[in-house]
């Protein structure tokens, strides 16, 4: 689903970057990879990350993601950050060429997701660093529960289905890593409380209008009912005596083993 590309990669998760980045600690010189960077949202921590000496590469498929990360590095001054245009299950970038690899919101988006964690695998040195964070959108919780809410929750996942893509492999990411060659595995799960207003509070709604075209297109709802599931979803997430946790982030660290190839 190479189109959710709006899907939270860039802000307003700059907090949850951080928390996943500051566990890992990179001589000078290092090389970082952020794979899927989207328009640009850990371009700037991964930067600093890395220090002057270091480099940044940020690969994308989709042309107004590079765009918008171009136009970031441009803004920020970001001197050692490259952006380059591929597909993330097959860069054709060197072997064993980064210290560590950081991929965020990105397997969500793919049909055979393992696939990109076997890139990865590839990508990353002996004895480097992966960081992923991934969504798991079977565990949220909206209280009081709203109908037209559960409604176009069923159509995102149905929607994923249609792509091939998984909704919930957040919860995958440990086996995805694992079953790739890596090890000392560690992983926490996220699920924050987002009061109304917060850009996050209404992503269910959100992805759903975003993939909109597609769901009429594919005949999973008529225009109308859509239309109206939104407004009474949007109704419902603005009352501040809605809870609503919209999505489960699950965060999870690896390393390449030394021997690894």
């Amino acid at each position: 689903m190479s189109d959710h590309g709006s899907y939270g990669r860039a802000e307003p998760l700059g907090e949850a970057t951080n928390a996943l980045l500051d566990p890992i600690t990179l001589a000078p010189g290092a090389r970082a990879l952020d794979l899927g960077c989207g328009p640009g949202g850990a371009l700037e921590r991964l930067s600093e990350l890395v220090g002057p000496s270091g480099r940044v590469v940020g690969v994308d498929q989709d042309g107004a993601s590079l765009g918008a990360a171009r136009a970031l590095v441009r803004e920020r001054e970001l001197g050692n950050v490259e952006i380059v245009q591929a597909d993330a299950r097959d860069t054709r970038l060197p072997r064993s060429s980064f210290d560590l690899v950081h991929v965020r919101m990105l397997l969500v988006n793919l049909p055979a997701p393992e696939q990109a964690v076997d890139e990865i695998a590839r990508l990353v040195k002996p004895g480097g660093w992966v960081a992923a964070m991934e969504p798991d959108h079977a565990l949220r919780v909206c209280y009081p529960p709203h109908p037209a809410l559960q409604r176009l929750c069923a159509l995102l996942a149905a929607a994923y289905r249609h792509d091939g893509a998984d909704g919930y492999v957040g919860r995958r990411l440990p086996y995805l890593l694992s079953t790739a060659g890596m090890a000392s595995i560690a992983v926490e799960a996220r699920a924050p409380i987002y009061p109304p207003g917060h850009p996050q509070r209404t992503l269910c709604p959100d992805l759903v209008r975003s993939l909109r075209s597609r769901i009429l297109r594919w005949g999973l709802i008529e225009a109308r009912e859509l239309d109206r599931l939104d407004h009474a979803a949007r109704l419902h997430l603005d009352d501040p005596g809605t809870l609503s946790v919209p999505v489960t982030y699950f965060a999870a660290w690896a390393r390449k083993p030394s021997w690894a190839a």
